[in-house]
Parts: structure tokens; sequence; C-alpha cells
């Protein structure tokens, strides 16, 4: 299943929802070696998060490589979490990161969920384009970290 028209996208890349496509080894390269927010997580859990979420590839048409990841936790009615939105060191500057958050934005668009939230240090002009904007009041927010 296509997630976007392939008109948004680069030439040559297409994103798709299929989590058959996962390439869950390279996903797992990328996060735990050079995310700084999901460094060191191990194979394990990060095979369970892929399984339990809506994934998002970005792929090159011609040799079906992946080249980008996202992950939304929802339960399709009325919340939405995007997660783990990483592109390729090789691919970066394409446009690929708009192309694939537009691909989530208008798949998750349909939904009428209330919210969608993530939590990120850095592409806030990325996430801005898309209306993500920092919460107006955060008294009400709460969060349970654990290590």
């Amino acid at each position: 299943m296509t997630a976007q028209d392939p008109h948004t996208c680069p030439d040559g890349y297409e994103v798709s929802t299929d989590p058959h496509r996962i390439d869950a080894a390279r996903v797992h390269a990328w996060l735990s070696t050079d995310s700084y927010w999901a460094r060191g997580i191990s194979r394990d859990r990060q095979d369970r998060a892929i399984a339990e979420s809506l994934n998002f590839g970005l792929y090159e048409q011609v040799s079906g490589t992946q080249v980008a990841y996202a992950r939304v936790v929802t339960d399709t009615a009325t919340f939405a979490w995007l997660c783990d939105v990483y592109v390729d060191r090789a691919v970066r500057g394409k446009n690929l990161g708009t192309a694939l958050i537009a691909a989530v934005d208008a798949h998750l668009a349909p939904l009428g969920l209330r919210r969608v939230m993530l939590a990120t240090a850095d592409a806030h002009g990325l996430y801005a384009k898309f209306g993500f904007r920092r919460p107006e009041s955060t008294d009400i927010w709460m969060i349970k970290a654990r290590e």
C-alpha cells in the first residue's frame, strides 16, 4: 500500500506502509547507532516497537532499498505519537524527510485524530510545515520515564 500520492515524493522514491517491506535490521542499525533518542536500543525491543506500530518506509523505487523510516503509535481514533523519524545520512538534503512526514500526515488526516504528538530535539522547522507547534501550556503535560 502506498502511503501518499507519488507526485509528492521526489522522483525515484516512494513511501509505503506495507509492514513486510520494512528492513528491520537497517532500521535497528540506524536507530541504535546514529539516533540520539534510541541509541543502544536492543534489536528485540526495536522489533517489538515495529510490530506494534504503524510504520512508514521510504524506498528507492528501482532498488527497493529503504532510505528512511517513521513510526506512529496510535489508537486510530483520537491520538497518535509520531516517533523514530530517520533519514539515511547518504540521502539527506533531497527533501525525503519532508516527503516522509507528508505521507504520515496524509495517512493520518482522514482518521480525524484530536492530537498527533512528537518529541524532537531537531528539525522543528520541518514539523512546523505540517502544523506541529509547541504546546501552549506545559502545565497539563506529564511524563513517566523509565531509563
